[in-house]
């Protein structure tokens, strides 16, 4: 048994699971930034910043597609805030129904590439970049804030899925992670 407090036991573990649970938030930023023509679509901020350079009129930063990015994102953000509510006032699994929701975006995002690039880039397919950025936006609306190891080793591990299965491949193989990290958090349920 643990001498630590139970708050600070809790503490301990919820810094674990946000930090293992941003691992996938740096691999899919590390797949749409290398693949989907330099977007972000899990840290809005990027694309902020992409965008505040196109408006002052500076550098060679595209528009379109981060304006798709953080339009994405925050309606995902909104809507799953409102049905995690709703799931959460009626006693049910919200967390992992998060999970599920933001992989099953993620299939239909690597689904939709393979189907429509085969195993190239995805290149400028605002449809894509809408699809992953939605399901962030989703694990945004309960994100307690990004954590940076878990985002560095997130994008390595990203970029090195890239090489050799391609974006939709990659796309799928993160998805699969996210709901692995559904089925575990259901199986360790957390301390009382």
């Amino acid at each position: 048994m643990s001498d630590a407090p139970p708050a600070l036991a809790t503490d301990a573990r919820r810094v674990a699971i946000m930090t293992v649970l941003t691992m996938p938030a740096g691999a899919v930023d590390a797949v749409s930034f290398l693949t989907m023509g330099k977007v972000f679509c899990a840290l809005a901020n990027g694309n902020v910043l992409f965008l505040s350079f196109a408006l002052a009129g500076e550098g060679d930063v595209p528009v379109a597609r981060p304006a798709t990015a953080i339009g994405a994102f925050m309606a995902g953000a909104a809507i799953a805030t409102v049905v995690l509510k709703w799931l959460a006032e009626r006693g049910r699994a919200w967390f992992q129904a998060r999970l599920v929701r933001e992989a099953v975006l993620l299939v239909c995002a690597g689904a939709m590439t393979l189907w429509r690039h085969g195993t190239e880039a995805a290149g400028s397919d605002h449809g894509i970049v809408a699809l992953v950025a939605l399901a962030m936006g989703v694990r945004a609306s309960t994100a307690a804030g990004p954590c940076a190891g878990g985002i560095f080793v997130g994008g390595v591990l990203g970029t090195l899925l890239l090489v050799p299965l391609g974006t939709g491949r990659a796309l799928l193989v993160i998805a699969a992670a996210v709901l692995l990290l559904a089925a575990a958090t259901l199986a360790v349920p957390p301390r009382r």
